[in-house]
């Protein structure tokens, strides 16, 4: 089987060379780009009307893709936002970052983030929103990992739940500050569609209930239907901000000369979805523009991931990386380039997504340790600790029947109207089946035709006729985690149980044996 390009792989001195000689050559030729990087809170990949979805208008998303490229198989480092942003932050694997890859911890300043690097050769960064988090950088940082805050402007949202922040007004607020005919980079982090939503605010805003896509994962019934669109109308939130962006940049007449990357941190907050290394989890919407630089209104299959959109940012600025803990990406120059359709560059067939700690959620603050390989037909996880439990710790319910406290068990998985009614209902036939996917334990391995099966749902690690890919995919995630020195196949990883948590920690009863 082919193997994934690894930059890391390389004698640090040669990339640099190679990428410095690169980089000069490029920046003699062409003005600085600009970067834009939107990026959503909890948003699946399938939800944007660009992706064919009928229950979300992505206007400003569908205009990105239809003047770039649409990415369908863009797969995110974590199915959790804060070591998700910490891996695109730095450019390396949450497993190679220590407390930074795992939820709520701290960020060592020994990582470079590419706002850094830009900030130091030139560029004016700022961010507005959700940068890095939740975790705490202060101690050990002198800012938020994504840079100098942009949050003066606020605006009166139409629903509870949605951020006050007026994004795009403060992203005219940075340029305003940028100096003359300096290069800038800006990171715009949207905390919707994140929960808690205003029940309700999708039908209130005017979708009907049989808009709603139900993944097969969750039942199909009008309380579910309801929270997947309230869920959309903050999609469509966070894109509303994103078309006043893509408006300021073309009237300041920087849109041409600006690479503008939409994407989102992790899957849709529904059980079985966010916190998982599955489709819904960890793939993610992307689309990429670059005025003349990109050749737009194609569609791209490779398979990319999000260590690559780090390479690619400090590529096209022509910004060097001090290679003491390089990145382990590659740049997607070459697809953006292209004219080419589908599948560009065949030497892309793997790409792969961990998770640590998410929630508090177990016994001592445990994590659910999982790793996954996603090729273009399957995806494999390994379960490193199987006899946890992957949506946390079941506790009792007041009530038979009733969950009782908000939130009061399986604390991986947001609160929710979806999670209230799974439990509530999980002594019915009909909707039992979905309680148990989404909370009961799990096999050491899982296997997904994903073409055949993108909601993960039947497990082919047993079925014979899967064995020889099964087995590939096994000693290639294996082969790859050695060989970029990850802990859980090192040594077992119990330093990932070490690292301090800096937001609240429940306490669990200790499991029996």
């Amino acid at each position: 089987m082919p193997r994934f390009f690894r930059l890391h792989s390389y004698p640090a001195a040669a990339v640099l060379v190679a990428f410095m000689t690169y980089s000069s050559a490029f920046a003699a030729t062409v003005d600085r780009p600009n970067i834009v990087l939107a990026i959503s809170d909890d948003q699946s990949f399938p939800h944007t009307s660009a992706y064919g979805s009928k229950m979300v208008s992505t206007p400003a998303f569908d205009r990105v893709a239809g003047e770039g490229i649409l990415f369908t198989n863009a797969i995110c480092a974590s199915p959790g936002c804060s070591p998700c942003r910490a891996a695109l932050l730095t450019g390396r694997h949450t497993w190679q970052i220590e407390h930074a890859g795992t939820h709520a911890s701290s960020f060592s300043p020994k990582y470079v983030t590419f706002p850094d690097l830009l900030e130091k050769s030139g560029y004016f960064v700022g961010y507005t929103g959700k940068g890095w988090g939740p975790g705490k950088w202060e101690g050990f940082r002198p800012r938020n990992p994504a840079g100098p805050v942009f949050a003066g402007k606020k605006n009166d949202p139409p629903f509870k739940g949605i951020s006050n922040n007026d994004y795009a007004g403060n992203f005219e607020g940075f340029l305003a500050k940028r100096p003359a005919g300096t290069p800038f980079c800006f990171w715009y982090g949207a905390t919707e569609p994140h929960r808690a939503y205003q029940e309700g605010a999708g039908l209130a805003s005017g979708k009907k209930l049989e808009d709603a896509e139900v993944p097969a994962f969750l039942p199909d019934t009008p309380e579910i239907r309801s929270d997947i669109l309230d869920y959309c109308t903050e999609i469509e939130w966070f894109d509303r901000h994103l078309g006043r962006m893509l408006k300021t940049l073309e009237e300041a007449g920087e849109l041409e000369n600006t690479l503008i990357i939409v994407t989102s941190d992790n899957g849709m907050p529904f059980p079985r979805a966010k916190a998982n290394c599955y489709e819904y989890g960890v793939h993610m919407p992307l689309a990429v523009c670059w005025g003349a630089g990109a050749k737009g209104g194609r569609t791209v299959d490779d398979l990319v991931g999000f260590v690559d959109l780090t390479a690619t940012i400090l590529d096209v600025a022509g910004v060097e990386h001090p290679g003491e803990y390089p990145l382990s990406g590659r740049s997607l120059r070459n697809l953006l380039e292209s004219e080419k359709e589908g599948v560009v560059d065949p030497s892309r067939t793997g790409v792969y997504s961990a998770r640590e700690r998410h929630s508090s959620s177990r016994y001592d603050n445990l994590s659910y340790p999982q790793r996954s390989l996603r090729t273009a037909r399957y995806r494999y996880v390994r379960n490193f600790r199987p006899e946890r439990w992957p949506a946390g710790a079941p506790q009792k319910f007041d009530k038979p029947g009733q969950l009782g406290p908000m939130h009061a068990a399986y604390h991986d998985i947001d609160g929710s109207p979806s999670l209230s009614y799974l439990v509530e209902h999980r002594d019915d036939p009909q909707i039992s089946r979905y309680f148990h996917l989404a909370v009961d334990k799990r096999p050491a391995e899982e296997f997904f035709d994903i073409q055949a099966d993108p909601a993960c749902l039947t497990n082919l690690a047993s079925d014979p006729a899967h064995a020889v890919a099964l087995r590939e995919h096994r000693e290639r995630l294996e082969s790859y985690l050695r060989e970029t020195g990850d802990p859980r196949i090192l040594d077992g990883g119990e330093v990932f149980e070490t690292y301090e948590r800096y937001s609240p920690i429940r306490e669990f009863p200790k499991p029996q044996e």
